[in-house]
């Protein structure tokens, strides 16, 4: 059956919060008129509620198909970029060649520095639509269009702990190994005691046996990453993540050369382009694509790249309303080397809501892993609670 696409439309969606993301506001740290906050540990701009952007693609013949893209920051530059440019030049395509519609995307914007920011986020959440659409169509999952399965449940390590004490963090984190849960990633940037504090906190709370990480939020050089990340080390840390700038790639390759745990990297990083001189300069073991940024197409290309150096994947999962997370979940059960998924708690539980599946199951996150939903394409919809959370145009 040949089918067009008709229309695709952008929406902006907001969903208040009773605690900014990271945890409360410290000291110095105040809401801007526009609902910021600057986070004072890493200097980067975070939103007081959570915001994402929603992406339509409707076909001549009825068919729909749902992306998303991360959008905390700015968001009506993505809804500005697909009406503008996006959707004139897809309106009347042959939907059914998501890898092919990427590439020609990509190109049109090819000198006029598209290679980052909300251009490739746009792309992003273009990509995930078309995937979903073609696997509605065919009635299959996104991970069988991507060659199968391998994992039926996704390892999940708890990601922050949103509480504004180190005693309340770590109290907070056993409730979650409680749960079953044997993995935890702690945030340097509202470390108040110091990061080293915080992992040996967490290490006394927790025991020998959980996994803990460090988000290091690209704070620190590499001669002082490296000093940091050894003395961690006494500790058991699992994984080192974003010691320096991400632009610093020497500096990043400097620090994986000189510890002895993996250095994890990649939330930031959209095409394979930039993958491949990080790889390419041994600055990683744990590679850490977030589908809000690359989108299947690329998330896919990201972990083939991967796998043939040899890097474990670890995916990101940031501030998002569920389908890019269900998007996530799908090429990410495809992976050979998936010892862990990032779980917002935070984010993930209380959005469930947003969506609904497609199939018999939706997605969840019980007892420290991740289930998968049954339904075709993402296997999650829009569900009429996330409508109501929608900005006017």
């Amino acid at each position: 059956m040949t089918d067009r696409i008709e229309r695709v439309t952008a929406y902006i969606v907001e969903i208040p919060r009773d605690v900014p993301y990271l945890g409360p506001l410290r000291e110095g740290e105040f809401v801007n008129r526009r609902g910021y906050i600057v986070r004072s540990g890493n200097r980067t701009l975070y939103p007081t509620s959570d915001r994402s952007v929603l992406l339509r693609v409707d076909t001549e013949q009825g068919l729909t198909g749902w992306g998303e893209t991360y959008g905390i920051v700015a968001p009506e530059a993505v809804r500005a970029i697909v009406e503008d440019v996006v959707a004139p030049v897809l309106e009347g395509r042959d939907p059914s060649a998501p890898a092919v519609i990427h590439e020609d995307l990509y190109d049109l914007m090819r000198v006029r520095g598209f290679f980052g920011g909300f251009y490739l986020d746009t792309l992003a959440a273009v990509d995930i639509a078309l995937w979903d659409l073609l696997g509605r169509r065919l009635g299959v999952p996104v991970s069988t269009l991507l060659g199968g399965r391998r994992h039926a449940q996704i390892a999940a390590y708890v990601s922050g702990l949103p509480r504004a004490t180190l005693p309340e963090r770590v109290a907070f984190a056993r409730e979650w190994q409680a749960k079953g849960f044997r993995g935890f990633k702690f945030a340097a940037v509202v470390a108040d005691d110091g990061v080293e504090a915080e992992m040996t906190a967490l290490r006394e709370g927790l025991g020998p046996a959980a996994e803990i990480m460090a988000d290091l939020h690209w704070r620190h050089t590499a001669p002082e990453a490296i000093r940091l990340i050894r003395r961690l080390e006494t500790h058991r840390l699992a994984f080192a993540e974003a010691p320096c700038a991400p632009e610093d790639i020497e500096g990043i390759a400097q620090v994986a050369r000189s510890v002895g745990v993996p250095v994890a990297l990649g939330e930031e990083l959209r095409t394979v382009h930039e993958w491949q001189s990080r790889l390419a300069a041994r600055c990683l073991g744990v590679g850490q694509p977030e589908m809000g940024r690359t989108g299947i197409t690329q998330f896919a290309r990201i972990g083939a790249l991967c796998q043939a150096n040899h890097v474990a994947l670890m995916p990101h999962a940031a501030v998002g309303v569920g389908l890019f997370m269900a998007a996530s979940l799908q090429a990410s059960s495809t992976l050979q080397r998936l010892p862990w998924h990032e779980y917002q708690h935070s984010i993930f539980d209380p959005n469930l809501r947003l969506t609904q599946p497609t199939g018999t199951r939706h997605m969840q996150c019980e007892a420290g892993f991740y289930t998968l939903p049954d339904g075709p394409g993402l296997g999650v919809e829009p569900s009429e609670a996330m409508f109501a959370q929608v900005i006017p145009a």
